[in-house]
């Protein structure tokens, strides 16, 4: 992998469209079960972004961002963390997410409208210091800035990682957070899921630049650009990015070459305005099928095995949605109970008459 600061930048790849090998693999991808492990977790969070999806427009759940063809960018980028950096995610990365410790139901209680997803133990069983999801755009990337220089201050081998879509690299949030990452030489990786399209603004007319990866040379920390659809070349940049950080030598940007195969929520219609032609071309190029292929030639997957594992998805899956269903709403209060660590007075005294409310309604009185 090479990290450049010049105008031009080389994506890393391992793994062409049809999971054939263009360059010497890194020798930790020798581990076949390693990349078996990644493969099982990308077809059980597609399994769940479809079902999630199902879920919103049955009315059981709220307005959701499907991940749909970022799985590589999200499982490699999970994966290759410590268990003890800190994850700051934006709305799209339930996949990083879980492989931090957020189950499903975690996720699915989050777009249910409920704080508790947000809550949530490491793979370790110790309390997650990740972030919650931050819907705001940008915004993420200066906590993850404030996180890194605490661990700079404190002499912690830790890392902040955050991620960003295309479109929020155009906001100042992350152009101060880099520049911030860069001048103080903090331990924190950006990784920008390039999924072509910020809502309806394709990434042709979103930055001049020929990539993203570029923004990295006016903070003065190194720009990588990857395959965001191979995954060996996700977590390879990752891995090396992460150690980089971790060793003193400060940040690193990468930007992950995806494409958005859903809509941008489910509020979304993209066929509005992205050509059918261009999203089935995409789908040649998507991450789940590369690495398939890449396993059977390696003779350790079959259909056999597809089909069980996707048996074993279906009932992951649905034991998760069960586990969200069967979970208590929360009562109206709550609603004051998330934005601040202690209440002002006209607010304590706001919610205190809430809940005299809903016990009056509760027992039969209205008005």
């Amino acid at each position: 992998m090479t990290f450049t600061s010049k105008s031009a930048v080389t994506q890393v790849q391992y793994l062409d469209d049809e999971g054939n090998v263009v360059q010497p693999l890194p020798a930790w991808a020798d581990d076949l079960d390693l990349l078996i492990n990644f493969y099982k977790n990308m077809v059980l969070v597609r399994t769940y972004d479809k079902k999630a999806i199902a879920l919103q427009r049955t009315g059981q759940m709220g307005t959701y961002p499907s991940h749909l063809g970022a799985e590589a960018v999200g499982i490699g980028v999970g994966s290759a963390m410590a268990v003890d950096d800190v994850y700051v995610p934006y709305y799209r990365d339930m996949p990083t997410m879980m492989m931090r410790g957020a189950s499903m139901a975690h996720n699915l209680l989050y777009w249910g409208g409920s704080e508790r997803g947000s809550y949530f133990n490491r793979p370790d069983g110790a309390l997650s210091e990740d972030f919650p999801i931050c819907v705001p755009i940008a915004t993420q990337c200066t906590h993850a800035a404030g996180i890194a220089a605490a661990f700079k201050l404190r002499g912690e081998r830790r890392v902040a990682v955050t991620s960003i879509g295309d479109g929020g690299t155009s906001k100042g949030d992350f152009l101060e957070a880099i520049n911030c990452a860069g001048a103080w030489q903090l331990p924190c990786v950006f990784v920008i899921n390039n999924n072509q399209w910020a809502i309806s603004v394709p990434r042709a007319i979103q930055c001049g630049a020929p990539t993203l990866a570029q923004k990295a040379v006016g903070a003065g920390i190194p720009g990588v650009q990857v395959d965001g659809n191979d995954i060996i070349a996700v977590f390879d940049v990752m891995i090396k990015a992460l150690e980089r950080a971790r060793s003193g030598k400060g940040a690193t940007l990468i930007e992950a070459v995806s494409y958005r195969l859903s809509d941008h929520t489910t509020a979304d219609d993209a066929t509005r305005y992205r050509p059918a032609e261009e999203v089935n071309d995409a789908w040649k190029r998507e991450p789940v099928k590369r690495l398939r292929q890449y396993l059977h030639q390696q003779g350790v997957w079959n259909e056999d095995k597809e089909l069980a594992w996707q048996s074993e998805c279906n009932q992951q899956v649905q034991a998760a949605v069960e586990q969200y269903l069967a979970t208590a709403k929360e009562p109206p209060e709550a609603m004051f109970d998330y934005h601040f660590e202690s209440l002002s007075e006209p607010l304590a005294s706001q919610r205190e008459q809430l809940i005299e409310k809903a016990m009056r309604m509760a027992g039969g009185e209205h008005g």
